[in-house]
């Protein structure tokens, strides 16, 4: 299998599993992704997603292009709705993600970690767009999601440049949230998955939601919305759960209803 899925105590682990390509995505990975992403929506008893590739070389190195003779204009026409990965532009998927970035990340690699909610990089880890260095474009995230998350002159030092970045650049830009050394990034990942699988499986599941669904509205619009993961959480046993808990100073216990 070209990507390793696992599923314990709420946590999804996705890994990228070619290290012998440096992690890139070939069609059969990209379907394979794909798949895992919908199971993971399909899901109640999931509460956090660490995506991460094998070995200590590379996160992801984007798309494998070995062996296939497409054009950009025919990569370009193909029907990929989520983006890179199936994660890049993906809006329905209701649950944090973690990127662990244990090396490099260019290209779609990169873009799929400006799909994630949170990056924990090592400290040798390299992130960049080096398509057009080789006469292509960065068209599955990397020109409309970069600019949308950093200043403008960043996003283009980044786009108009090729360069490999650095994860202590990438976090002063805002991409990343932690940067350790390699000997440290599953401590820093657990830590962060710790933070939030101990939240209310509802409240993440409604929290992102209405963050992926409402970034194109005015605030006032967006308060107004009454959507059914919103609603739901609000009226579920664990929102109960979570009160009583705090008045016992106890942790609480939650059912995910």
């Amino acid at each position: 299998m070209s990507v390793q899925f696992a599923v314990s105590d709420r946590v999804a682990r996705v890994t990228l599993d070619r290290p012998d390509r440096m992690n890139a995505v070939d069609a059969a990975t990209e379907a394979a992704l794909e798949a895992i992403w919908r199971e993971i929506e399909a899901r109640d008893d999931i509460s956090c997603v660490v995506l991460t590739g094998s070995g200590a070389k590379a996160f992801c190195a984007g798309a494998d292009m070995k062996g296939v003779n497409k054009s950009g204009v025919d990569y370009w026409v193909e029907d990929r709705p989520n983006g890179f990965g199936g994660l890049s532009f993906r809006r329905s998927l209701d649950v944090p993600v973690i990127a662990r970035v244990n090396g490099f990340a260019l290209g779609g690699g990169f873009e799929m970690v400006l799909g994630c909610d949170i990056v924990i990089a090592a400290s040798n880890a390299r992130f960049g767009l080096p398509e057009a260095r080789v006469g292509r474009m960065p068209l599955d995230g990397g020109m409309v999601l970069l600019q949308r998350k950093i200043p403008h002159n960043r996003a283009m030092a980044v786009l108009m440049t090729g360069r490999q970045f650095s994860a202590a650049e990438m976090y002063e830009f805002g991409i990343v949230n932690e940067v350790v050394e390699p000997e440290q990034l599953d401590e820093a990942v657990e830590r962060w998955v710790s933070d939030i699988v101990a939240c209310a499986p509802l409240s993440l599941k409604a929290i992102k939601h209405t963050v992926n669904r409402t970034g194109h509205l005015s605030p006032a619009e967006a308060q107004a919305l009454r959507t059914k993961p919103l609603v739901r959480a609000l009226q579920s046993e664990d929102a109960q759960e979570g009160v009583a808990a705090f008045i016992e100073k106890r942790k609480p216990v939650w059912k995910g209803r």
